[in-house]
């Protein structure tokens, strides 16, 4: 049984990949009804229907899930891990020698209204996110910073 969860997990990883090669995340305002769009909402649903259900149980050890946040098509640096939530891993660049804490929330797409818009999410080296925080779309923090347990940095916010 769990030989073949893993299977279906690993067939699905690949197949979300070759579509992200063939109709890669593009930044922006998403219009209706193009290809962008199906492809954004399919990132959308291949986390929440897969991904999502492997993440949050907290069941699954936290360098694992770097191999599963790498898989996806996040780009992590070196010795860096993430006990939180990446949710648009293709769009999310974090550098080495950094943590995201227990629960925290990183996502690189914004819904306001019937308006979607995908902004990459970019994090220094030696960076330190708390317990619970939360990183909104177009977020860039420097090297080196600090970013406290329970905190909302909100979009297309700049830290040094």
């Amino acid at each position: 049984m769990l030989c073949a969860v893993l299977l279906i997990y690993f067939y699905a990883i690949l197949i979300y990949r070759a579509l992200l090669f063939v109709q890669p995340l593009k930044e922006g305002i998403v219009a209706k009804d193009t290809p962008e769009e199906t492809i954004a909402n399919l990132n959308i649903l291949f986390y929440l229907l897969l991904s999502n259900s492997l993440i949050r149980t907290h069941f699954i050890p936290v360098p694992l899930l770097r191999l599963i946040y790498l898989a996806l098509g996040a780009k992590l640096g070196s010795n860096t891990y993430s006990a939180g939530v990446i949710l648009d891993p293709p769009l999310t660049r974090i550098g080495s020698n950094s943590i995201v804490g227990h629960d925290a929330v990183i996502f690189s797409h914004v819904i306001e209204g019937d308006k979607l818009e995908l902004r990459a999410v970019s994090i220094g080296s030696n960076v330190t996110i708390g317990a619970t925080a939360v990183i909104m779309a177009g977020v860039q923090i420097g090297d080196g910073s600090i970013i406290s347990a329970g905190a909302v940095v909100t979009k297309d916010s700049r830290i040094g």
